[in-house]
């Protein structure tokens, strides 16, 4: 499960799936696992205690969390470690937590609780969890060793199948991070069962994301079951539910392996991932990041359809399955030319100074607008009327 550099060469580097989950092996050598565990909070069950090694443990989850599974989490810390060797705190969460000072915060904890350079840290959380913990274990000691437990739908096909970490500072999501690979990545679908459903659907978008670039059989078994997850419109079938959880884990970690570290900047999994930042930041985190994510990827499809590069009809798919999954689509305080103008700036700039902003040129296909040039300020105005209009006929409002 250790997440390393793979001395042996003679690997061909790519993703593989079997029962249990996925391995990766990317051309740079560095190689790690992302496992699928039902029941992993049993105390019986041996995956974390593996992934642990025997190993001083430092934990932390986030309050909700911790309510829900911290008497799991210490019972099965208890039972399969040492006495004295293992701590759990908790942590704030949410984007405006999301901070350097949280990180140090759980470094101070860690050295508190005497971690040394052969321990691990746990977060056992969602995605915001994630980065932090994961950004603080890239810094202790000068990097150490993390296991992430993912309990959300986004942990687990989004940022818990990555290597990214990090927090958000001067005013910019993500400023300061680390490309840090976990040593182990857990995740079990049972902890889905107990998401508020804004959870759910904030997972939902970055699923619709690997759906729209890569894969119109996902995409099109999104729109049979927008419900998945969360019972809306009648149950959705377990093997559905796993079809879509195991293809979404599988495109992300396939289109990252290649990239790990993103020396090349032009990445599909970026659409959604554009004006999505201002819409969180310029909107103080009213919408949470998926919701965000969806907003973009609904103004995306419209500037791809005023440039002539998608139909009509694929436009109306994608805003059509947002809407239907109950994400927002335009969101009337930070959806401005002004703002939109400012989110394609700083994306340019973030960016190497080309644009790579993805828009869909159908279902399961879609392509990047390089130039700033090429997306007028007159073009980005008609795509924002478009999704105002689109957004009413889909029936979707402002969500707070």
């Amino acid at each position: 499960m250790a997440s390393r550099v793979l001395a042996d060469d003679s690997r061909v580097s790519g993703v593989r799936e079997d029962a249990e989950g996925f391995s990766l092996l990317a051309p740079d050598g560095t190689g790690y696992r992302v496992d699928l565990v039902p029941g992993v909070l049993s105390p019986g069950n041996p995956a974390l205690a593996r992934a642990v090694e025997g190993r001083r443990v430092v934990a932390f989850m986030g309050p909700s969390v911790d309510r829900l599974y911290g008497a799991a989490l210490r019972a099965y810390l208890d039972a399969t470690l040492a006495p004295g060797s293992w701590t759990v705190h908790t942590i704030d969460t949410g984007e405006k937590n999301k901070t350097l000072a949280t990180a140090e915060r759980v470094c101070s904890l860690a050295k508190a609780a005497g971690l040394d350079r052969h321990g691990v840290m746990l977060a056992l959380g969602g995605g915001i969890v994630s980065d932090i913990v994961g950004f603080a274990a890239s810094m202790y000691s000068r990097g150490i060793r993390y296991i992430r437990v993912n309990t959300t739908l986004v942990g687990q096909v989004d940022v818990g199948v990555g290597v990214k970490t990090g927090v958000n500072a001067l005013r910019t999501k993500n400023m300061f991070g680390a490309y840090h690979p976990a040593h182990a990545s857990l995740s079990d679908p049972a902890f889905l069962t107990t998401l508020p459903v804004r959870e759910i659907r904030c997972g939902l978008a970055e699923i619709v994301k690997m759906a729209v670039i890569l894969d119109e059989e996902l995409f099109d078994t999104l729109e049979r079951y927008p419900g998945a997850f969360r019972g809306a419109g009648g149950p959705t079938p377990r093997e559905v539910e796993a079809y879509i959880l195991r293809t979404s884990m599988r495109l992300m970690m396939e289109e990252l392996c290649p990239n790990l570290r993103e020396h090349q900047l032009a990445r599909l999994v970026d659409f959604g991932h554009t004006f999505s930042p201002v819409v969180e930041t310029a909107g103080d985190h009213r919408l949470e990041h998926g919701e965000a994510v969806s907003v973009d990827m609904a103004l995306s499809a419209c500037v791809a359809l005023r440039l002539g590069l998608v139909d009509e009809e694929t436009c109306d798919r994608i805003i059509g399955l947002l809407a239907r999954i109950g994400l927002p689509v335009f969101d009337a305080r930070t959806c401005t030319p002004e703002l939109m103008t400012r989110a394609l700036e700083e994306s340019w700039e973030r960016r190497g100074r080309r644009l790579h902003l993805v828009v869909p040129t159908g279902v399961g296909k879609a392509t990047f607008v390089d130039d700033l040039g090429n997306i007028p300020r007159e073009v980005l105005q008609h795509a924002l009327d478009d999704l105002a209009v689109r957004s009413r006929h889909a029936g979707e409002g402002v969500r707070p």
